[in-house]
């Protein structure tokens, strides 16, 4: 355990030289919510509940009594899911929904781990072509999905629960931001 806190406490280190890089996707989502616009996360296993987790903390709230913000998680539908993944492909669970949902000037932000699951390469595809802004949260270079991003949140780790904890503490960061602008309280 002890090597797991140290582990941990190397990448919270590494990660303050990426803050910039988080103030500037939480201005991002900001401005797509000041425009009316809708974020939609997804992510596999640990990573669709940290999509769930971003969510649901914008559409309830951090730490303000604030309105809700428009947030949908895409693997919450399990509907959806499993018609998708039976009658075409697993591969196609997110970019099927991305392309059937998000609109320009929507975000589209993906959570994963290693940055190669096809489904969340092809998600993060289908929102670019459809003029959505996209955002991964990803881990090391971000896999081939970084192709297909405009802006990178990568934990600074290889390390599936460092990257897990990275993620975490951005998505909080994102959502403190969020939730003072929201409820116009100064930070």
């Amino acid at each position: 355990m002890t090597a797991q806190v140290r582990d941990h406490g190397r990448a919270a280190e590494a990660f303050e030289g990426r803050i910039d890089d988080v103030r500037k996707v939480a201005q991002v989502f900001q401005t797509a919510f000041a425009d009316g616009k809708t974020l939609w996360t997804f992510g596999n296993g640990g990573s669709a509940a940290d999509a769930q987790h971003f969510t649901g903390e914008l559409v309830g709230h951090y730490r303000h009594d604030r309105r809700p913000l428009p947030a949908v998680t895409l693997s919450c539908d399990p509907t959806s899911m499993t018609c998708i993944a039976n009658d075409y492909a697993y591969d196609d669970v997110f970019s099927r929904q991305v392309a059937a949902l998000a609109r320009p000037g929507d975000v589209v932000a993906a959570f994963t781990t290693s940055g190669r699951s096809p489904n969340v390469v092809t998600g993060l595809a289908a929102a670019k072509a459809n003029g959505a802004t996209t955002v991964l949260f990803g881990g090391g270079d971000g896999g081939p999905a970084a192709q297909h991003a405009d802006h990178l949140l990568l934990s600074p780790s290889t390390v599936t629960p460092r990257i897990q904890e990275m993620h975490t503490l951005m998505l909080h960061l994102i959502s403190e931001h969020l939730d003072n602008w929201a409820a116009g309280v100064e930070p």
